[in-house]
């Protein structure tokens, strides 16, 4: 699988308008310095000093609750679309941290909140650990085109894969065991111009908005650093959702 193309330099309008601005304003730049300290720096976040100022700058915790997609057929999501909170979750499949999370508390959220129609999650590709983190992302994008991306999500989170690595043959075998149909397409799909793109918009979101370490996250818009036990994700959803329910 080829690596995936740089990250575009075309801002979206929201970004480009007014996101960037209200990270600077959150002080979303500190999610790096409450992330734990052995991981490394993604690269610098986009800079808010060329940002022009907008409407969103005003609220920019508003501006941040509207970079959920809430896509209908989103193949990298799980929750219904109009979820009165969503979890936006940056990760890479080489960060231990978010290994971390996806096998100790995200599968608690599903069950807890997913279920019941208070909470979707949409997982943003955010891959910062090289060649293998990129080919991951890709793949994991490719398994969401045929619906199995929590299936990939979890095989490859599993304890101990990220030790294997994730080159082409071990991709694969992740893709079998989440049960992916056409492994001829998922393979396709991982090498195509569409992975690259989605990975650049799930990046360049990511920077724009100061993020610069893995797991990182937005709760209706609110940050929360790294893989934080189960007990500040309920806080964080009960806030949330109240404040949807005003």
């Amino acid at each position: 699988m080829s690596s995936s193309a740089s990250s575009s330099s075309r801002k979206p309008l929201l970004y480009a308008a007014g996101v960037a601005l209200a990270a600077i304003t959150l002080g979303l730049v500190s999610w790096q310095a409450t992330a734990p300290a052995d991981k490394p720096s993604g690269g610098p976040a986009a800079a808010a000093s060329s940002a022009p100022a907008a409407d969103s700058a005003a609220d920019p915790a508003a501006a941040l609750k509207a970079l959920a997609r809430r896509e209908s057929g989103d193949g990298l999501a799980v929750g219904r679309a109009d979820a009165p909170v969503v979890l936006i979750e940056y990760s890479d499949f080489k960060c231990g941290y978010c290994g971390k999370f996806a096998r100790d508390v995200e599968p608690a959220l599903v069950k807890k909140y997913v279920e019941d129609g208070t909470l979707r999650i949409e997982w943003r590709n955010f891959p910062i650990f090289g060649a293998e983190s990129e080919t991951a992302a890709r793949a994991a994008w490719a398994a969401g085109q045929q619906d199995r991306f929590a299936a990939f999500h979890a095989a490859a989170y599993a304890d101990g894969s990220k030790e294997k690595g994730f080159g082409e043959a071990r991709l694969l075998e992740l893709a079998r065991q989440a049960g992916v149909p056409d492994l001829e397409r998922f393979a396709r799909d991982a090498a195509g111009e569409q992975a690259a793109a989605a990975l650049a918009k799930d990046r360049e979101e990511g920077y724009s908005i100061g993020v610069t370490s893995t797991p990182s996250f937005l709760v209706n818009g609110q940050p929360i650093a790294g893989a934080q036990p189960l007990a500040a994700f309920d806080a964080a959803i009960a806030k949330a959702g109240a404040a949807a329910r005003k």
